[in-house]
Formats: C-alpha cells, structure tokens, sequence
C-alpha cells in the first residue's frame, strides 16, 4: 500500500512572521485590541509597550505621569521599547505618542515593520470617551485634544512602513487589512506579476 501522506505545503504566513510588526496610532484606534488578535492570526507573541513601561516603573501609567511628568516616562517608553526590538518577532502595540519620538522611531523602523493604524477622529473621540485613564485627556474635551495630536503626530506617523486606514468595523476586518498590508510589504513575490495584468 503507498503511502497517501501528502507533502505539507508551506505556511503562506511565514514570510509575515520574519520581523516583530510595531502598530501606532492615535489613541482609541484599537492598537491593543487589533494587535492581540494579529498575533493570534499570525502565531505570534503579543506585547503592549504601556504594560511592559507600567510593569518596568512598578506603577500606573498615570501615576507615572503624576509623579514623574511626559518626559520621564517617553524616556522610559523608549527603553521598554528598545528591549521589545530585541526580542524574537513578535506583534508590538505602542503608545500614541511612542513613534513621535525620533529616537524611539528610528529604532522601530530599522529593527520591525511599523504598521500605522488609522481612523476617523470622531470615531476616535467616541471612543476614548468612554474610559478613563488617558492622563493626555484629564480634564480635556478628547476631540480637541484628538485635532491637537493629529496635527503633530501625523507627520511621524507617515514614516510608518504601512499605512491601513480602520473604520468602525469589526476587529477582524482592521487585522485581515493589517495582513493583506503586510503581505504586499514582506511578501511582494505573492502578488501578481506586472506581466499577468498586462496580459492581453
């Protein structure tokens, strides 16, 4: 009797898994919330740099704040950062304001891939109005401070390798757009041939 077993075919997510995929973005955009579940897409570790910077300074991010001011803890947000990238690949989510910082993003764009998530700022408002804990929103209507942060991130933001625009739909719609990004962006060989849609 022969032997049936077909040969495996190989992973077509492979080539999405070479380098650790670093997702930024305005707050509220789902960096964390996407991130997990690309990671499990992906068969890939997750980490969140706010959790890694809480747990490094054994205090909330917004005692952090209270106690040691923004500079302190960007300081500490690229350190935390800079260890992640050393890490064997994983899915990153960072905090909004983490690419901004030219030392932070320099590290991210030469050692990952930098996936910029973006999204209506409305959108943005609705929901960070909804929880508590944004020390950049104490006391602050969230659209005015949402205008402010877009006006001085998005130029940071654009040096992101990928850019994947997320409405108000499901989680798993924003992760196949993250994937399908990646895989034009790590993959490129996957995609038709400029000779194939020429053809006559």
């Amino acid at each position: 009797m022969t032997d049936q077993t077909a040969p495996s075919s190989p992973d077509p997510r492979a080539a999405l898994r070479r380098k650790t995929i670093v997702l930024v973005g305005l707050m509220g955009v789902g960096k964390s919330s996407v991130g997990r579940r690309l990671a499990a897409a992906l068969d890939l570790p997750f980490r969140d740099a706010d959790n890694e910077v809480e747990a490094a300074a054994g205090r909330s991010i917004p005692e952090i704040f209270a106690e040691m001011g923004e500079p302190a803890f960007r300081d500490g947000e690229r350190r935390v950062i800079a260890r992640l990238l050393d890490e064997p690949p994983h899915v990153l989510a960072t905090g909004g304001g983490a690419f901004v910082n030219a030392e932070t993003r320099a590290l991210i764009k030469s050692k990952a891939v930098a996936v910029w998530l973006k999204a209506d700022l409305e959108l943005l408002a609705r929901r960070v109005s909804r929880k508590d804990g944004r020390p950049l929103l104490k006391g602050r209507d969230p659209m005015d401070v949402l205008r402010e942060h877009a006006s001085l991130r998005y130029p940071a933001y654009g040096e992101a390798h990928l850019t994947v625009e997320t409405g108000d739909t499901a989680h798993a719609v924003a992760v196949e757009a993250v994937i399908q990004g990646l895989r034009g962006y790590l993959a490129p060989s996957d995609a038709p041939s400029p000779s194939e849609s020429e053809s006559k």
